[in-house]
């Protein structure tokens, strides 16, 4: 696992990975403790064994910052890697899920709407595009081998959700995740949180990004052939958002977010 760790995807929670003595809750819990990461309610973020308790997932995490985590568990402990890196972006989920919950409940008898599926889908699929206007227009336009072969350079990706890094470890090209846009002069966390704030309804919302299209991240990536596979680099269609093979997406309907345990909402 350590040799497989050395992938640039997980750059982004690889500082963390550092400084954990080993892969215990205590150790999570240390790290949470020293960076204070709380819930936008206020409550400190600790890693506790899974209850045999049911409620909803989100509310829990909300209402008691208490994150249920397998310590033996890679999709769990992904979970917990992306508190530590993305502790603004993974507290706007959380809160967001937990105000959303009591007004389904009494408008749709709890069934999940559009805005928890997008949030469900970034939170276990979804990255960062750190890049300007034209390469978004890109990634918006599909347009893949012009992204990956002239202008991969201008783009950096910053993969926050956990189940596609848990995918990562058996990477292969049809790993894509949703993206937000992102300004590389600006903390990349805070912009994550603000944009699910003000501009996150839909997964809609959120373009596709075949991420081990970039090269070097997979065999043959930076080869022209490679782009031409449509089963992972598909074009645009007209009217609709391209949904990349291997997709994170959303969890069935009415199932919770509790990380790797009631649904799998990824690989």
């Amino acid at each position: 696992m350590e040799a497989r760790l050395r992938h640039p995807i997980f750059d982004p929670v690889r500082p963390w990975l550092g400084r954990l003595k080993d892969f215990s809750l205590a150790s999570l819990n240390r790290l949470a403790g020293d960076s204070n990461i709380r819930t936008e309610g206020g409550k400190t973020i600790r890693f506790v064994p899974r209850s045999t308790s049911d409620p909803y997932y989100e509310i829990q995490v909300y209402e008691t910052g208490q994150v249920q985590t397998r310590a033996d568990n890679r999709h769990d402990l992904f979970n917990a890697l992306a508190w530590l890196a993305f502790p603004k972006t993974k507290a706007r989920i959380n809160a967001m899920h937990a105000a959303e919950i009591p007004r389904e409940r009494e408008t749709n008898g709890g069934r999940r709407g559009r805005l928890r599926d997008m949030l469900t889908i970034f939170d276990e699929g979804g990255a960062i595009a750190v890049c300007g206007v034209e390469i978004a227009n890109l990634i918006r336009q599909a347009r893949w081998a012009e992204l990956f072969l002239e202008r991969h350079r201008d783009l950096r990706i910053v993969v926050i959700g956990h189940a596609v890094l848990e995918q990562a470890l058996a990477p292969h090209p049809g790993i894509t995740c949703k993206v937000i846009f992102a300004d590389p002069e600006r903390d990349l966390d805070a912009q994550a949180a603000q944009w699910l704030a003000a501009e996150g309804k839909s997964p809609r919302d959120l373009p596709p990004l075949p991420v081990f299209g970039y090269p070097g991240w997979f065999p043959g990536g930076g080869q022209p052939g490679f782009y031409a596979d449509k089963r992972y680099f598909r074009p645009l269609q007209r009217g609709k958002m391209l949904s990349g093979v291997g997709q994170a997406v959303a969890a069935p309907k009415g199932a919770e977010e509790s990380p790797g345990s009631r649904e799998r909402d990824a690989g």
